[in-house]
């Protein structure tokens, strides 16, 4: 079998939905593992934390070694270490006399694969000889979408079936994916995004760039913008369902989840026909729009109506913000992508964080904490027209 750059796509699409169960199952097992392991759920919760913390390190350290090593090793080193971890998850608790300790490990390991695959993924896919990049780009994030759509149902079908106390069976077979992508890996094509000969910009070169900054500016506010919401998600819809947590989990994060998955997957689908300045700055006062409804509604059923506009109006942000800054910063190379990668983590934690502060101030009332937030796509905004991009001008090399 001949394989082309049309399967390192598909390999390439299926790492996201590697991370997107990475990120996404274990807080489904906390309940279950504060009963199984006496652990108490504050530092159950820590392993969220955590993971996310040692994926930001793992994006800061990968800039320096991913282009020594190359693009197929690193990736197929992600891959592994995501598997491994989640099979570790069904192993290490058992065998340290803290349970605790093994679930930490398990979650380091897979946090390894996790931020090696959101380093990496973005540039096989810009490196790959498309017509449409900035396409192809939403088309790849929106599976990470997906994958965590598929997480939750998939998983809440198994439970339900066979019983929350299998659990370990499923993290095996979640396992299974990116097992069996490594051998995808090992045999697709894969480009380096500058080409032989040629030399990227030095770490020194990027952050002496002034463009480089405003657009770790736009990672900060599109992370922060999608996160400030989709965080809060369940608490509107748990309001909506009349405390039904169980349904307000569903209807919330992943009516979210869902909405964002299908802006990915039009602008991927039509992105070549939609100029990508004017969509972003669209997107952009949606976001606006969606946070001013879901703070300044007096009815639960219209912030969550909110909380899925938000989802729509988020989905193009962050694959935009990745493409607006390759198609300016041409000779970024990989180091690029893993400061964007980390700027995007930074506002996925700064969002919530600034939402949890600002509530607590004014007696929890998260309300006013996404309101205040909604600074964020008014400085996407006014950051996407200082870039001066535009789809159809070609941005010579800086």
């Amino acid at each position: 079998m001949t394989f082309t750059y049309k399967h390192t796509m598909y390999a390439s699409f299926i790492g996201y939905i590697v991370q997107a169960i990475i990120n996404n199952f274990i807080p489904l097992l906390f309940l279950t593992f504060q009963s199984s392991y006496n652990i108490p759920i504050s530092k159950i919760t820590f392993l969220v934390t955590f993971n996310f913390g040692f994926q930001l390190l793992i994006d800061f350290l990968s800039a320096g070694f991913i282009d020594k090593i190359g693009y197929r090793l690193s990736v197929i080193i992600a891959h592994i270490c995501a598997g491994l971890g989640l099979i570790s998850l069904t192993i290490l608790p058992e065998i340290f006399s803290d349970p605790f300790i093994g679930l930490l490990i398990s979650v380091m390991i897979y946090a390894i694969g996790g931020g090696l695959i959101e380093v990496l993924i973005s540039p096989i896919v810009e490196a790959c000889p498309t017509d449409n990049k900035e396409a192809a780009m939403s088309l790849l994030h929106s599976f990470y979408c997906w994958g965590h759509v598929a997480v939750v149902l998939i998983s809440t079908i198994f439970f339900s079936v066979f019983g929350i106390s299998n659990w370990k069976y499923l993290a095996m077979l979640w396992s299974l994916i990116p097992i069996l992508n490594i051998f995808l890996f090992i045999k697709v094509p894969i480009l380096h995004l500058i080409e032989d000969g040629e030399n990227s910009l030095t770490i020194k070169e990027l952050l002496s760039n002034k463009i480089f900054w405003l657009m770790i500016l736009l990672m900060i506010c599109a992370g922060a913008s999608e996160q400030s919401v989709s965080q809060w998600a369940s608490t509107f819809a748990e309001k909506t369902l009349n405390g039904n947590k169980a349904l307000g989990d569903l209807a919330g994060p992943m009516f979210f989840a869902i909405m964002m998955g299908i802006s990915r997957t039009i602008y991927g689908k039509l992105g070549e026909k939609i100029n990508l300045k004017l969509s972003m700055i669209f997107c952009s006062l949606l976001c606006f729009i969606s946070y001013i409804i879901i703070s300044l509604s007096p009815w639960p059923l219209l912030s969550l109506i909110g909380c899925g506009i938000c989802g729509f109006s988020v989905g193009i942000l962050w694959p935009g913000t990745f493409s607006i800054s390759s198609s300016i910063l041409k000779k970024g190379g990989t180091a690029l992508f893993a400061f964007l990668a980390l700027a995007g983590d930074v506002g996925c934690s700064l969002g919530p964080t600034i939402v949890g502060r600002l509530s607590s101030i004014f007696n929890d009332n998260i309300k006013i904490g996404i309101l205040f937030s909604s600074i964020f796509p008014i400085l996407l905004i006014i950051g996407i027209i200082l870039s001066g991009i535009n789809k159809k001008i070609k941005i010579n090399n800086i």
